[in-house]
């Protein structure tokens, strides 16, 4: 379970919002510079709210009460950014594993392996590939893959599908909700498209000028 009830002051915006996420994917909805991606990046630990609470499955990432800060790296959350932020000198396989302490998980506590991320995001033919070899929907599956090569216990989306194409938009929309169903995870997906947060959302955030106008189940 999220729990996340923060104020972060930014120039020309406040940002206030208090909710909680169980399950199923939540979709903050809103216009651009509402502050979507700062509510993600103060609860990834990117960015510090200036006051509130956040905490994960009882865990208390960030408290301003409390003094109580984690570092981003300690939060065992998975982040895929608008841009992919791939590396461009790693192969798909080794941006896959980037994070990893190690190239072998054995004895690490993990339950899958890189191949295992790969084939379920349809990618393990490219491999052995750089970015500048893929296609932006290819992109975004390395991205996803990376995320949960972790195997976190929370997944942040940040306009994930913005900068596709129809056909993948719509091919993996459908991959999202499968994955979603099989990591049994809450994602947090970040989109200004009615369109999306229709096919998407189980329950729906709405942000108007950093303010939190609504929090409900999906229509």
């Amino acid at each position: 379970m999220l729990k996340v009830n923060i104020h972060k002051s930014l120039p020309g915006i406040s940002v206030e919002v208090k909710f909680t996420v169980t399950e199923g994917i939540m979709v903050i909805f809103g216009p651009s510079g509402a502050g979507k991606s700062t509510i993600l990046n103060c609860i990834s630990g990117l960015q510090l709210p200036d006051q509130g609470t956040i905490s994960l499955n009882g865990e208390v990432f960030y408290s301003s009460a409390e003094k109580i800060a984690i570092p981003a790296r300690n939060r065992h959350i998975g982040y895929v950014f608008q841009d992919y932020a791939l590396f461009p000198h790693m192969t798909v396989k080794d941006n896959v594993m980037y994070g990893i302490p190690s190239r072998c998980k054995s004895g690490g506590g993990f339950r899958m392996t890189v191949l295992d991320v790969l084939e379920m995001l349809k990618i393990t033919r490219l491999q052995d590939r750089y970015p500048c070899q893929l296609s932006g929907g290819e992109k975004q599956r390395v991205a996803l893959a990376r995320a949960l090569m972790v195997e976190p216990d929370l997944l942040l989306l940040d306009e994930p599908l913005s900068a596709l194409d129809h056909g993948n938009r719509k091919a993996l929309q459908g991959e999202l909700l499968e994955l979603q169903r099989i990591w049994q995870i809450p994602f947090l997906l970040v989109t200004h498209s009615r369109k999306e947060m229709a096919v998407l959302a189980d329950e729906v955030l709405l942000l108007e000028k950093g303010r939190q106008v609504a929090f409900s189940p999906a229509a």
